[in-house]
């Protein structure tokens, strides 16, 4: 595979974001040892935000606020205070329990994710797709028990 079919693979890039989160499951079970959950959820969040600023100007896709729709602003909105509270929730869950236990718990959200795609999105999932995201949904329960 080429570096620019590389680049442009979602699934590429879907491997990569399972193996920072899974990074951020066990960087933040330590970081929350000694602090506050929700400071560390502060800490975390402006870290995000420096670096998600630094992309932004290192490859001038800032645009002019007026440029973005009422509609997109609101669903960003919406997905923010979304992230926001998942990341309140999951910190506070590390801090009271074990990161392996945890984090399977929070992939639930893949299942969610799939129901509620079809549900509002309209979205078609295979009978296979269906089984898969059933077999998430056991595995995530035996692991957490």
């Amino acid at each position: 595979m080429t570096r620019s079919a590389m680049l442009s693979s979602w699934q590429m890039w879907a491997m990569l974001s399972a193996g920072f989160a899974a990074l951020t499951a066990v960087f933040a079970k330590v970081g929350v040892d000694n602090i506050n959950s929700d400071y560390a959820t502060l800490i975390r969040t402006l870290v995000i935000l420096g670096v998600a600023a630094l992309i932004v100007t290192a490859t001038g896709q800032w645009r002019s606020p007026g440029s973005v729709s009422p509609r997109t602003y609101l669903f960003l909105v919406l997905s923010g205070l979304a992230t926001g509270a998942s990341w309140l929730c999951y910190f506070r869950a590390l801090k009271l329990g074990d990161a392996a236990r945890v984090a399977p718990v929070d992939k639930l959200s893949v299942v969610l994710v799939a129901v509620f795609a079809a549900i509002f999105l309209g979205e078609k999932l295979s009978a296979a797709n269906w089984a898969g995201v059933a077999l998430i949904a056991v595995g995530a329960v035996l692991v957490a028990l």
